[in-house]
C-alpha cells in the first residue's frame, strides 16, 4: 500500500509545484522547493502508511458531511495538508530563504518502527535542520517530547505432543505464562513511581489444538517510558523474567528435551526531551495563537521521535478537522474548520524557513 500511495503522492507533489521529486531507498517520497539562500533545510511531512494491511479497500465514501475510509484521517489528511501548503505557496508566490522538503514518510505505524524517519536522519548532517510533522487532530496540542518504546516478539519452543500421551514434556505455553507473571511482579513496583513507564502484553498465540502440547507459544510485548534509563531498566527486568520463566518450566519437565526461547526486538523508538524554548517551538505556539487557540506542549510517539532524540528542533502539529474511529475500518473525518490547520501549517513553515522578500 505504501508503494502505490507513494507513487501517487509523488505525482501530486510535482503537480503542486515541487522543483524536484524523488523516492529514496526506503520509499520516502520527497519534494524539494528551493529557497533563495538554501543555507538551511526544513522538513514538512506526514506518514504514507496506515495500520491496515495490503489489499484493504480504502475507497472514500461520503455520508453527508463525513468522509469514510480506512486511514482517511490518520494520516491521509496529514498528506493533504502537506500538499495544500505546497500548492498555496506556489499560487501565492511565496519564496523562502531555506529549502523546504515536503515529505511523505514511510513506516510510521506499528511494525514500521519509524523506519522512514530513521533513514531520513541516518546522517543528521545531511538531514533537514528542523522538522514539522502533521499528525494528530486539532490545533491545540503540539508534540515536542518523544515517548520512547521497545517492542519484542518472544517465542518459547519445544517438541510438542499429545496432551495425555506426552504429558510431562516441557510446555511452551506454561513457560510463557510463568514468564509473564514473573515480569509483571518485577515490573509493577518499578512503574509506580519515577518517570512514567508502561508495559503491555498485546498479542499472544501458538498451539494447534486443545488436546495438544504446543510446540510453540509466542507473545508480542510493548514497553514504553518517557525516560531512556527507565526504559532500559524495564527491558532488563523483562529479559530476566523470560529466562527465569523458561528455567522454571524446564525444571518441571519429566521427559524430553528442554524448551528454548527466542527474544526478537521488533520495535525501537527513542525517547527524548525537546527544547521548549527553541525558536521552532515558540513559533508553533505563536502560529497557533493567531487562530485564537492557546497551544499546549505534550509528548507522544510520532515521526518526530527521531529528530527530537538527536537534538534536532521538531514539532508535530495537528491535521485539523475532526477525526473519529482511528485504526478501525469505520475511520472517518469531518471537515470542521479544517482550513485552519492548513493555514497554521503554512504560517509556521514560512516563519521557520524565513520569508524571502515581499509576497506579491
Amino acid at each position: 500500500m505504501e508503494e502505490a500511495r507513494g507513487r501517487r503522492f509523488a505525482e501530486l507533489l510535482a503537480e503542486a509545484g515541487a522543483d524536484s521529486v524523488w523516492t529514496d531507498e526506503v520509499g520516502n517520497v520527497i519534494g524539494l522547493r528551493r529557497g533563495r539562500r538554501g543555507n538551511r533545510a526544513i522538513g514538512l511531512g506526514a506518514h504514507l502508511d496506515t495500520v491496515f494491511p495490503e489489499g484493504t479497500d480504502v475507497t472514500v465514501t461520503r455520508r453527508g458531511d463525513t468522509l469514510f475510509a480506512p486511514g482517511i484521517s490518520d494520516d491521509t489528511r496529514g498528506l493533504v495538508v502537506v500538499l495544500t501548503v505546497l500548492r498555496a505557496m506556489r499560487e501565492a508566490g511565496i519564496e523562502t530563504d531555506a529549502d523546504i522538503h515536503f515529505v511523505g514518510v514511510v513506516g510510521e505505524e506499528g511494525p514500521g518502527d519509524l523506519r522512514g524517519m530513521k533513514h531520513m536522519y541516518r546522517d543528521p548532517t545531511a538531514a533537514p535542520d528542523a522538522w514539522i510533522e502533521v499528525d494528530g487532530g486539532g490545533l491545540q496540542r503540539l508534540v515536542v517530547d518523544a515517548l520512547g518504546s521497545a517492542r519484542y516478539r518472544v517465542t518459547f519452543k519445544g517438541p510438542g505432543g499429545h496432551s495425555w500421551g506426552a504429558f510431562g514434556l516441557a510446555n511452551p505455553a506454561h513457560a510463557m505464562s510463568r514468564a509473564v507473571r514473573l515480569f509483571q511482579d518485577a515490573a509493577d513496583p518499578l512503574t509506580r513511581s519515577g518517570p512514567r513507564t508502561s508495559y503491555n502484553v498485546g498479542r499472544i498465540g501458538g498451539g494447534t489444538a486443545v488436546n495438544a502440547i504446543p510446540s510453540e507459544s509466542w507473545m508480542e510485548v510493548d514497553i514504553r517510558s518517557v525516560d531512556p534509563e527507565s526504559l532500559a531498566r524495564i527491558e532488563q527486568v523483562f529479559m530476566e523474567a523470560m529466562d527465569r520463566g523458561l528455567g522454571e518450566e524446564n525444571a518441571l519437565r519429566r521427559s524430553g528435551p528442554p524448551l528454548a526461547v527466542e527474544k526478537a526486538r521488533i520495535g525501537d523508538r527513542p525517547s527524548g526531551e525537546g527544547d521548549r524554548g527553541a525558536p521552532l517551538v515558540q513559533r508553533a505556539l505563536a502560529a497557533t495563537a493567531v487562530f485564537g487557540v492557546r497551544g499546549t506542549l505534550g509528548r507522544s510517539s510520532t515521526n518526530t521521535n527521531i529528530p527530537i532524540a538527536l537534538g534536532v528542533p521538531a514539532v508535530t502539529i495537528g491535521r485539523g478537522g475532526m477525526g473519529f474511529g482511528a485504526h478501525t475500518p469505520e475511520e472517518h473525518w469531518v471537515n470542521v474548520d479544517g482550513h485552519l490547520a492548513i493555514q497554521r501549517a503554512l504560517l509556521l513553515l514560512v516563519a521557520e524557513a524565513g520569508l524571502a522578500g515581499r509576497i506579491p
